[in-house]
């Protein structure tokens, strides 16, 4: 009875709950973190390091519109990857392969350049619209304070409430004083930990933070990870025509 309750008071009474819960207000805190004011474009470099194939690097341009959540990203090096790339518009993410002109659509969890870092994690669309607060057999929400490290944070669980993710299901630990997303863990949708990812080092521009510097660790091929420096950072407005398949093919020339 007490179930059922609940379940109707949430029925009749959504806005209070959403309002009430700790997670959500900790996914809304990173998306007002990490969603820019003004377009940029950077350097991106991807260090592969896989212990049967060695070190790769790869070098994109890389630029990014957060107010349709646009982007482009062109590859620079090594030679055999310069003029691949991908585009995300709305809806549609794009990856190009300059040896056959061919644009591919793929899914956000498409791996970028062979490495453990991933489409979605250098779009900007919203955690909210994406994630939602799990729950275990109490029917609370998953949340707890920690330390990681000498930093207090929020850890907190969240579940796929659309398709289109990379990982179904997640766990966050945020800064409890700011919000910023420290660690993600990512699971499969049977509950296997994939990847364990570290935002080490941070900008500010505008008043709105980039992950400067991540590092993507592959839990299921031990060994494997991706290290993400981005750099020269420069907050410009970029036309319209950047974030076109036209612009991605002549950026490969």
């Amino acid at each position: 009875m007490k179930n059922v309750l609940i379940a109707l008071l949430l029925f009749l009474f959504p806005a209070a709950a959403l309002a009430e819960s700790r997670v959500l207000s900790i996914l809304q805190a990173i998306d007002d973190n990490y969603k820019l004011k003004s377009d940029v474009r950077a350097d991106v470099a991807l260090t592969q390091q896989k212990p049967e194939q060695g070190t790769k690097v790869i070098g994109m341009d890389y630029y990014r519109r957060d107010s349709d959540d646009a982007f482009l990203m062109a590859m620079t090096a090594p030679e055999n990857e310069k003029g691949n790339g991908y585009l995300r518009v709305g809806d549609n993410f794009w990856m190009y392969r300059k040896n056959t002109r061919t644009f591919q659509h793929v899914n956000r969890d498409e791996s970028i350049g062979g490495t453990d870092a991933h489409g979605s994690d250098f779009e900007t669309r919203k955690l909210t619209e994406l994630y939602a607060p799990a729950a275990g057999a109490d029917g609370q929400e998953l949340i707890s304070e920690e330390m990681l490290g000498q930093v207090p944070v929020f850890k907190s669980e969240v579940k796929a409430k659309v398709n289109d993710v990379d990982y179904p299901k997640k766990i966050f630990w945020t800064r409890r004083d700011n919000g910023l997303l420290l660690k993600q863990e990512s699971y499969s949708l049977s509950g296997t930990l994939m990847q364990t990812a570290y935002f080490l080092k941070f900008t500010v521009i505008d008043g709105r933070y980039i992950a400067v510097k991540h590092v993507y660790i592959d839990e299921f091929e031990k060994g494997n990870k991706t290290v993400v420096d981005i750099s020269n950072i420069v907050v410009q407005k970029l036309d319209d025509s950047i974030f076109t398949k036209a612009t991605l093919e002549n950026l490969s020339k």
